[in-house]
């Protein structure tokens, strides 16, 4: 089977991780934890999550003219990803992310978005064609909300699927302009709550949040809730609960990301809803098994196995 293509417009950074005991209290200091680097932001997440599980991607960013934005894009190279799409900014550096990982897998990040935040509707213009192309177009919200729209709009009026991960936590609802063009919205508790104004603490306020998504003009809404799963409604009349896997959790920092790399390939791939939700979960559930971000993204094979 060939490839399905998947077109990722997002945000890249460099992670910073320090792994301790607890996340420290403002004015605390924490000793005694490990330090390591690797490469992060949640577009290039779900871009390397999604050619590791199958897709043909493109990724659409910028990065700064410098070491770390070399250092991202030679990465991307050796995980077979398209970075024609990929511009250099001349006056902003690469993004960096400050990421605390307490004992439990549990973390707190600090992100400096730098080149990320000068992603330009022009730069999506780029890729156009690569849209019209493609069977899954996937952004979130580390990316100015402008380019963001002009993606949104560029794949609906190609007829092209669009799955939002709105990460990290707007500030205020989306416009609804940008929601009209989605057809799959991914939040977990806080994000929807967010978009919705519904606070989700458990299924019932989750199933209400979702319902919330889709009269804003999605047609499904996946409402993560941690290891409880998640609550997924649709247009087409589905509501239901979908368990997590259980597994012993080392680091969660990017198992939205595995999430929905996973589903944007298994959709592209035309599989049936079910399918597509287990196998996103698999992926999510593996790479909270691992430190760091890209590192702890699996491959198709160790999804399938799973």
């Amino acid at each position: 089977m060939s490839k399905p293509k998947i077109v990722v417009v997002g945000s890249s950074n460099t992670d910073m991780i320090i792994k301790a005991d607890r996340i420290p209290a403002p004015g605390e200091t924490v000793v005694g934890g490990s330090f390591a680097t690797a490469p992060g932001g949640k577009g290039a997440n779900q871009a390397v999550a999604a050619a590791r599980a199958g897709g043909d991607v493109v990724f659409v960013a910028r990065v700064g003219d410098d070491m770390l934005g070399k250092q991202a894009i030679d990465g991307y190279v050796k995980e077979g990803i398209d970075v024609s799409l990929i511009q250099k900014d001349l006056k902003l550096a690469t993004g960096v992310a400050l990421i605390m990982v307490d004992s439990t897998g549990d973390n707190s990040i600090s992100v400096a978005s730098g080149a990320n935040f000068a992603l330009t509707p022009e730069d999506v213009d780029r890729a156009a064609d690569a849209i019209k192309d493609a069977k899954m177009v996937v952004f979130q919200l580390e990316s100015p909300l402008d380019a963001i729209q002009r993606a949104a709009e560029l794949a609906k009026a190609s007829g092209v699927p669009v799955l939002l991960d709105p990460a990290p936590a707007p500030s205020e609802p989306l416009p609804r302009e940008i929601l009209e063009c989605v057809t799959v919205v991914k939040p977990n508790e806080t994000e929807a709550a967010r978009l919705t104004g519904i606070e989700v603490v458990d299924e019932a306020t989750a199933r209400q949040a979702a319902e919330k998504l889709l009269e804003l003009g999605v047609q499904i809404a996946i409402v993560t809730l941690g290891s409880a799963g998640s609550y997924v409604a649709t247009k087409d009349g589905v509501r239901k609960s979908v368990p997590a896997m259980r597994v012993d959790a080392v680091d969660a920092t990017a198992a939205g990301d595995a999430y929905s790399g996973a589903l944007a390939v298994a959709l592209a791939e035309g599989k049936p809803l079910d399918d597509a939700l287990a196998f996103a979960s698999k992926a999510a559930a593996l790479s909270v098994q691992k430190l760091g971000a890209q590192p702890s993204l699996p491959t198709r094979e160790e999804i399938e196995r799973a």
